[in-house]
C-alpha cells in the first residue's frame, strides 16, 4: 500500500502547543497566525519553487522577485527593483523597506537566484515523504525566503509592523555574484550601514545551530615560468627544474606549512602546463619538452581579516623561494570578506536563544563557522552586528536532489517571527 503523505496543515493540526505559558499573549496570538497561515505560504513556497531562477536566467529570477514584491507590497512595505548594469550579466535585486522609529532597525536578507541554471534538469516541488520536499532551491534559498515572509504576515495580521524599521533585501545573484561586486553590492551595503542588525535567510543547521560567523573567500592564481628545453636536460644546472616541478613545489609548499591552521584552507581548483598555454587555459605540451609555463588558479578561505593577509604573507613567502631556472609569482584577488565573530553577534544569539527555550525548542548555539561558505551577509559584517542560518532546514543544497524539512518549516517561521518582534520592541 503507498504511504499516504500528510500536507502541512494536517502536521500542524496535530501539534500541542506546549510552550505558550511561556510566552506573553501577544506572542500567544503571534504563533496562532503563524499556524493558521502555513498552508498559504507552502503555496507560495510551491509556486516559486517551481520556477527556475538560476543566476543567468533573469527572466525567472524577475519572476521569482515579481512574487515576493506583490507579497511585501501587502505587507505595507515599499518596494523596488534594483537594476544593475548591463555589463554585469545579472537581473538586479529586489528590495522592500519600512520606515519607523520603535526597537532596532533590521536588515533581512534573502536570495532569488538559485545554482540550477535553466539548461539543467530540472526539479519540481515534490514530498518525498510526509515530512519532506524536494525542488530546485526549495531549502537555498526559496524556503529561507518564505520563512522570512510567513514571518512578517504574522506580525502585520497582529498589527505589529506598525513603527518598525525593516528593509528586506533579495539580491538576484548571490550564487554568483555580478562583477564587480563593487557595483553588484553597492547598494546593498548603503542600505545595510543604516541599520542596527542584520538577520540572513540562508539555509538552518536544524533548529539548534546558527551562524555567528562564516568563512571569507578570495581567489589567487599562482604564475610559474622555467627555461624550455629537451627532457634530457632536465634537473641540469642549465636547464633547471622547469615550470612543471616548480608549480608542484610550490602547491606541496603550501599544503605541508599552511594546511594545519584552522578555519584556513587554500585549494588549487585549475592547473595548466605545457609549452605553451592560451587565454582559454588550455596547453599544448610533449613529455620530451621540459615545460616554460604553468598557471594554477585557486580559492583562498578565512576567518578573519587577519588570517587571510598572514596566509597571503606565507604563500609570497613559499613562492620566492624558486627552484632553478624558474621564477613565479602568485596574485591574489579579493572576493566576499570574512563574517568574523563579534560580541555583538553574540547579544543577537542570546535573544534568539531565549526565544527558542520560550517556544520550547531547546537551546540554539553558534555553528563551526568553517562548516559554511561565504554569503552575502558578510558584506556588510563590519558595519551592523549578524547572524545567519535563519532559514529553512534541508540538505543537499546545491545538489540535485535538494530537500527542505517541512515539520521544522513552522517552527523556524514562529522562531523568526518572535525574533523580529523582539527585536522592534
Amino acid at each position: 500500500m503507498k504511504k499516504q503523505i500528510l500536507p502541512l496543515f494536517l502536521l500542524l493540526s496535530s501539534t500541542t502547543w506546549s510552550f505558550a505559558q511561556k510566552l506573553s499573549p501577544t506572542e500567544t496570538k503571534i504563533i496562532a497566525q503563524v499556524n493558521a497561515q502555513m498552508p498559504q505560504m507552502e503555496e507560495i513556497l510551491k509556486k516559486v519553487v517551481n520556477i527556475n531562477s538560476g543566476t543567468l536566467n533573469h527572466e525567472g529570477v524577475r519572476e521569482v522577485g515579481a512574487i515576493f514584491r506583490k507579497e511585501f507590497d501587502d505587507l505595507g512595505f515599499k518596494t523596488e527593483w534594483i537594476s544593475l548594469p548591463d555589463s554585469l550579466n545579472r537581473a538586479g535585486h529586489l528590495v522592500a523597506e519600512r520606515k519607523g522609529t520603535k526597537g532596532k532597525k533590521l536588515f533581512l536578507i534573502g536570495h532569488l537566484d538559485t545554482v540550477f541554471e535553466k539548461a539543467m534538469s530540472f526539479t519540481p516541488y515534490t514530498y518525498l515523504n510526509d515530512s519532506t520536499v524536494t525542488g530546485q532551491g526549495v531549502s537555498d534559498m526559496k524556503g529561507g525566503d518564505v520563512v522570512l515572509l510567513a514571518a512578517l504576515k504574522s506580525l502585520k495580521d497582529n498589527g505589529l509592523l506598525d513603527d518598525t524599521s525593516l528593509t528586506i533585501y533579495f539580491t538576484g545573484d548571490e550564487e554568483s555574484s555580478g562583477k564587480p561586486t563593487s557595483v553588484s553590492r553597492k547598494d546593498f551595503i548603503d542600505r545595510a550601514k543604516k541599520c542596527d542588525i542584520a538577520l540572513a535567510f540562508e539555509t538552518a543547521i536544524g533548529l539548534n545551530t546558527v551562524a555567528t560567523a562564516r568563512r571569507g573567500s578570495s581567489g589567487w592564481k599562482l604564475n610559474v615560468k622555467g627555461i624550455m628545453g629537451h627532457s634530457s636536460t632536465v634537473f641540469s644546472q642549465k636547464a633547471g627544474y622547469g615550470a612543471i616541478y616548480e608549480a608542484a613545489r610550490i602547491l606541496n609548499d603550501f599544503r605541508e606549512q599552511m594546511s594545519h591552521e584552522k578555519y584556513l584552507t587554500f585549494n588549487p581548483g585549475l592547473i595548466v602546463g605545457g609549452s605553451e598555454i592560451n587565454d582559454n587555459k588550455e596547453a599544448i605540451g610533449k613529455d620530451n619538452i621540459i615545460s616554460p609555463r604553468v598557471s594554477v588558479t585557486g580559492d583562498l578561505r578565512f576567518l578573519t581579516e587577519v588570517q587571510k593577509e598572514k596566509a597571503r604573507v606565507k604563500m609570497r613567502e613559499i613562492v620566492s623561494k624558486n627552484l632553478n631556472k624558474t621564477k613565479a609569482e602568485i596574485i591574489f584577488q579579493d572576493g566576499i570578506p570574512a563574517m568574523e565573530p563579534t560580541a555583538e553577534n553574540e547579544k543577537i544569539l542570546a535573544v534568539l536563544n531565549q526565544v527558542s527555550l520560550d517556544l520550547g525548542f531547546g537551546e540554539v548555539k553558534a555553528g563551526d563557522p568553517g562548516s559554511r561558505g561565504a554569503g552575502d551577509i558578510s558584506y556588510i559584517a563590519k558595519y551592523v552586528a549578524c547572524l545567519d542560518g535563519l532559514g529553512a532546514s534541508g540538505k543537499g543544497a546545491h545538489a540535485p536532489g535538494e530537500t527542505m524539512n517541512m515539520k521544522e518549516f513552522p517552527k523556524l517561521v514562529q522562531r523568526t517571527a518572535l525574533l523580529i518582534y523582539r527585536l522592534t520592541r
